[in-house]
C-alpha cells in the first residue's frame, strides 16, 4: 500500500494505492494522527487505485473519522469501486461514510 499526500486550502487528500489489510491498516491511521497533529481536519481518502480491503482497513477507517471529529473535523471517501464498494456496501457503511465520486464534490461538501 502507499499513500500520496496533497493538499488544497485546508483539505489534504490521501490518494491510497494497492491493497489495504491488517498488516498496513495502521498506517493510516497514523497518517490521520499526524495530520491531526498539523492541525488539518478536513481529510478526503482516494481509493480509486485500492483493490482490496478489509476488516482492518474498514476499522482504520472508522477510527480516523471519529479523531476527526473531535475536532469539528471530516473525513470523506471518493472513487470506490468494485469489491472495494462491495465492501462498503455488505457492512452497510455506506450511510456511515459521506462517498463521493468525484473529488470536486467531496471538496465543495466541506464548504457547506
Amino acid at each position: 500500500m502507499e499513500i500520496n499526500r496533497r493538499e488544497s486550502a485546508d483539505i489534504v487528500v490521501l490518494d491510497i494505492s494497492g491493497e489495504i489489510d491488517l498488516y498496513n491498516a495502521p498506517e493510516i491511521k497514523d497518517t490521520i494522527n499526524q495530520l491531526i497533529e498539523d492541525q488539518k481536519y478536513n481529510v478526503i481518502i482516494n481509493l480509486e487505485k485500492v483493490s482490496y480491503i478489509d476488516s482492518s482497513g474498514i476499522g482504520a477507517l472508522i477510527s480516523s473519522l471519529s479523531s476527526l471529529k473531535k475536532y469539528q473535523g471530516g473525513l470523506k471517501i471518493i472513487n470506490v469501486y468494485a469489491s472495494v464498494r462491495k465492501v462498503f456496501e455488505l457492512t452497510k457503511l455506506t450511510s456511515f461514510f459521506e462517498i463521493f465520486d468525484s473529488e470536486s464534490d467531496a471538496v465543495s461538501s466541506f464548504n457547506k
